[in-house]
């Protein structure tokens, strides 16, 4: 588009480039080192914190594995990683001059973590989001994985700078929402929703955290968060519900000790075909 066109719809010179007239679109996309080849990459995102995705992302990586696949865990959340400490994995990660080793579960999960690159893990990561945007790229482009079936990148809460980052820098071909049962979930579902449509990522489906408990004594579902709104959420804006996790004391208490890889979710096995299907729609690249 030449200048003089591009002053007819009130665009300046220095803007154009970036502007919804221009014709062609950069792309953000960062490439794979040359040591990795990542068949498929989904994201589990939350509009919120605190509704148990890592415990979602670690869950689904371990029943991949279980069924065979290669599977690897991205910690995309910098100033609040979990995934090593699920795992009972410690650093320092191994680094040559061809890139960084990720981390190995004992159910062979490859993971990478900001927890396993520093000195202290109990430190805080004090770091503006463009650092932090940064250190989620390296993650991808500098990381050895290997060969893997399955990528699952654990993201932080939210619409800011990190999710926006791996939506526009990584080649998602997935994301799946966490979410709770609480009534202000509407909103916060949409958020998430609408931003992966703004980026032009399919949404896989949803599951639901904290459904409900189960009494020890007689086995009665008590909903603690009220009742479930997310089947209506779910039809109203046309995506699946892949599962509704109750509170488990036994999951918490193995992820504290380290020895998640143990786990065995099933409340989340609707996740499993959803993912095979995208295997199968991209069989040629398997």
């Amino acid at each position: 588009m030449s200048e003089r066109e591009c002053s007819n719809t009130g665009c300046s010179k220095e803007s154009c480039a970036g502007c919804e007239h221009s014709k062609a679109k950069k792309s953000f996309l960062v490439e794979q080192n040359m040591y990795s080849d990542i068949k498929h990459i989904i994201g589990v995102v939350s509009g919120k914190g605190g509704v148990g995705k890592s415990m979602v992302t670690a869950s689904a990586a371990n029943m991949l594995a279980e069924k065979g696949y290669r599977v690897g865990i991205l910690d995309a959340d910098i100033t609040g990683p979990s995934i090593p400490k699920m795992y009972g994995v410690h650093g320092p990660a191994q680094a040559d001059h061809e890139g960084i080793y990720p981390m190995i579960t004992e159910n062979d999960i490859k993971i990478m973590s900001i927890n396993l690159l520093m000195p202290d893990e109990e430190a805080p990561v004090i770091w503006r989001g463009p650092v932090i945007s940064n250190m989620v790229k390296q993650f991808f482009t500098d990381v050895i994985w290997g060969e893997l079936d399955y990528l699952l990148v654990d993201m932080p809460p939210g619409t800011g700078d990190v999710p926006l980052t791996v939506f526009q820098s990584l080649p998602l071909e997935g994301i799946i929402i966490v979410s709770s049962p609480q009534d202000l979930v509407k909103m916060i579902v949409k958020k998430a929703y609408n931003m992966a449509k703004m980026m032009n990522v399919p949404v896989l489906g949803i599951i639901e955290n904290y459904s409900f408990v189960k009494c020890p004594d007689c086995g009665r579902e008590i909903k603690v968060f009220g009742e479930s709104h997310i089947d209506e959420i779910a039809a109203e804006i046309g995506i699946k519900v892949l599962g509704k996790m109750p509170i488990v004391p036994e999951f918490a208490s193995v992820a504290d000790e380290g020895k998640f890889s143990g786990i065995k979710n099933p409340y989340i096995e609707s996740i499993l075909p959803v993912l095979r299907e995208i295997k199968k729609g991209n069989s040629e690249t398997v």
